[in-house]
Protein backbone atom coordinates (compact mmCIF):
# COMPACT_ATOMS: atom_id res chain seq x y z
CA UNK A 1 0.00 0.00 0.00
CA UNK A 2 1.39 3.60 -0.84
CA UNK A 3 1.87 6.41 1.58
CA UNK A 4 0.39 9.83 0.55
CA UNK A 5 0.75 13.06 1.87
CA UNK A 6 -1.64 15.75 1.62
CA UNK A 7 -1.90 19.41 2.31
CA UNK A 8 -5.37 20.34 3.34
CA UNK A 9 -6.57 23.54 6.21
CA UNK A 10 -6.42 23.23 9.66
CA UNK A 11 -10.13 23.62 10.32
CA UNK A 12 -10.39 21.11 7.36
CA UNK A 13 -8.32 19.03 9.36
CA UNK A 14 -10.20 19.72 13.07
CA UNK A 15 -14.01 19.08 11.14
CA UNK A 16 -12.66 15.36 9.42
CA UNK A 17 -11.51 14.61 12.40
CA UNK A 18 -14.03 14.74 14.43
CA UNK A 19 -16.37 13.34 11.63
CA UNK A 20 -13.99 10.53 11.68
CA UNK A 21 -14.18 10.44 16.01
CA UNK A 22 -18.39 10.26 15.85
CA UNK A 23 -18.00 7.50 12.92
CA UNK A 24 -15.15 5.72 15.51
CA UNK A 25 -12.69 5.35 12.58
CA UNK A 26 -9.53 7.41 11.10
CA UNK A 27 -9.29 10.41 9.21
CA UNK A 28 -7.43 8.22 6.65
CA UNK A 29 -10.21 5.82 6.24
CA UNK A 30 -12.31 8.48 5.79
CA UNK A 31 -10.59 9.74 2.31
CA UNK A 32 -9.83 6.16 1.79
CA UNK A 33 -13.30 5.34 1.75
CA UNK A 34 -14.17 8.67 -0.29
CA UNK A 35 -11.76 7.76 -2.67
CA UNK A 36 -12.64 4.26 -3.62
CA UNK A 37 -16.26 5.39 -3.97
CA UNK A 38 -15.20 8.52 -6.38
CA UNK A 39 -13.57 5.72 -8.75
CA UNK A 40 -16.25 3.26 -8.24
CA UNK A 41 -18.58 5.94 -9.17
CA UNK A 42 -16.90 6.76 -12.33
CA UNK A 43 -16.65 2.84 -13.07
CA UNK A 44 -20.54 2.05 -12.69
CA UNK A 45 -21.13 5.44 -14.66
CA UNK A 46 -18.71 4.12 -17.43
CA UNK A 47 -20.30 0.80 -17.22
CA UNK A 48 -24.45 2.12 -18.12
CA UNK A 49 -22.52 4.52 -20.64
CA UNK A 50 -20.97 1.31 -22.50
CA UNK A 51 -24.28 -0.92 -21.76
CA UNK A 52 -26.59 2.39 -23.36
CA UNK A 53 -24.25 2.49 -26.27
CA UNK A 54 -24.21 -0.74 -27.30
CA UNK A 55 -27.71 -1.95 -26.29
CA UNK A 56 -30.05 -2.02 -28.97
CA UNK A 57 -33.79 -0.56 -27.85
CA UNK A 58 -36.83 -1.47 -30.23
CA UNK A 59 -37.39 1.59 -31.94
CA UNK A 60 -39.99 2.28 -34.95
CA UNK A 61 -39.40 5.27 -37.31
CA UNK A 62 -42.85 5.51 -38.17
CA UNK A 63 -44.18 9.08 -37.14
CA UNK A 64 -47.07 9.09 -34.86
CA UNK A 65 -50.73 10.66 -35.32
CA UNK A 66 -53.68 11.34 -33.23
CA UNK A 67 -55.91 8.34 -34.46
CA UNK A 68 -53.03 5.69 -34.30
CA UNK A 69 -52.28 6.91 -30.78
CA UNK A 70 -56.22 6.99 -29.57
CA UNK A 71 -57.25 3.73 -31.45
CA UNK A 72 -60.00 2.15 -29.79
Amino acid sequence: MANLTLSIDDDLLKQARRIALDRDTSVNQLVREFLEQIVQGKSRKEKARQFLLTTRFPYDPTPLDRDSIYER
